[in-house]
């Protein structure tokens, strides 16, 4: 059941996952007024469990959200259930437009959407992802050590992959798919690790009762595996900012796009944070919670110095229309506090 939202907030958070819901657990325990807005599509669904998360290993995906989401709501935070399409300025805040016609106004914006892992179009890749074909070597390594890992060669990272993943097996091979084979210092890597490098498109994925027993070459041929890891093309999920002129862009190591911020996920625009996947591609579920905590954090923060200066301002000159007005505004404001 969706609840009813108040036309206005102190932040919107839009996103609800780790770093979304912690960073709404940090302003609803500063007594601010938050919404998170989720569509519901967090990256890590397909995986049954995160992995190298402190008091929380191997919890499955959706039990950690609804642990969280019910934690933001114990401290009065609203979690609701839908799309965000645009995000604008209105006023001194903004306005966040929804797919069901609804619209929350905020004073501040958290964005926390992650990203999307664009595969490779290889016949039963997608469907195998986050089981026995993998990305990370922190969140699923150990679930597939000791056994025959394929490395697809996808970008610039594949042949970091390869060396990492071959921490975890003896047996570790790189598959040059469309790509030419590494050379150069890259090569002797690979060699001095015993990486064997398999020349071949990747034609599909051979599977046995729901497990991964190899990879199809082009040519007929099985290449015999268990595991498969596959770099994906990470996409920041942030077309809903365009109006603000805040735009995904290319990541600096070349895994795909994100959106720049500084430690703190403050943004180009004023007002606007990011947090998790969606400006860090590379960030675990516990990174990517504490960017979300330090940017729900900073965003108070930022309030309370909004506030003050308003505070201080109404003490100078207490009978000007606008400090009337928005004092007015914060003091019968739903649990606004510090005046």
């Amino acid at each position: 059941m969706t609840e009813k939202m108040d036309d206005s907030c102190d932040v919107v958070v839009v996103g609800g996952g780790a770093a979304g819901l912690n960073g709404a657990l940090m302003l609803a325990r500063s007594r601010r007024s938050v919404v998170v807005v989720d569509a519901g599509e967090p990256r890590n669904a397909p995986a049954d469990g995160v992995h190298g998360l402190l008091a929380r290993e191997g919890i499955p995906p959706r039990e950690l959200l609804e642990r969280g989401r019910a934690e933001v709501r114990g401290y009065g935070g609203r979690v609701e259930t839908g799309e965000v399409t645009a995000v604008r300025r209105d006023g001194d805040g903004f306005a966040v437009a929804l797919a069901d016609d609804r619209v929350i106004r905020a004073r501040r914006v958290l964005v926390t959407t992650g990203l999307v892992d664009r595969l490779p179009d290889i016949p039963g890749l997608r469907e195998r992802w986050g089981r026995d074909v993998l990305h990370c070597p922190y969140c699923h390594g150990w679930e597939v050590r000791d056994q025959a890992i394929g490395v697809l060669l996808t970008g610039p990272m594949s042949v970091h992959q390869a060396l990492m993943f071959r921490q975890l097996s003896p047996d570790v091979a790189l598959l040059t798919h469309t790509a030419p084979p590494p050379v150069g210092e890259q090569a002797e890597q690979l060699a001095a690790r015993g990486i064997r490098v398999v020349p071949g498109e990747v034609a599909a994925l051979e599977v046995v009762d729901d497990r991964l027993v190899g990879v199809r070459l082009a040519d007929g041929s099985v290449f015999a595996r268990e595991a498969l890891a596959v770099g994906p093309r990470m996409v920041a999920r942030a077309g809903f900012l365009s109006a603000l002129g805040l735009r995904a862009v290319e990541h600096p190591m070349g895994i795909g796009e994100h959106v720049p911020a500084d430690p703190t996920g403050r943004t180009e625009v004023p007002g606007v944070w990011v947090a998790g996947n969606v400006t860090d591609p590379g960030a675990q579920v516990g990174a990517a919670a504490a960017a979300g905590a330090t940017a729900g954090a900073r965003i108070n923060g930022d309030l309370v110095e909004e506030e003050t200066r308003l505070a201080v301002a109404a003490l100078r000159d207490p009978f000007s229309h606008r400090s009337e007005a928005r004092l007015a505004e914060l003091v019968t404001g739903d649990r606004r506090h510090g005046l």
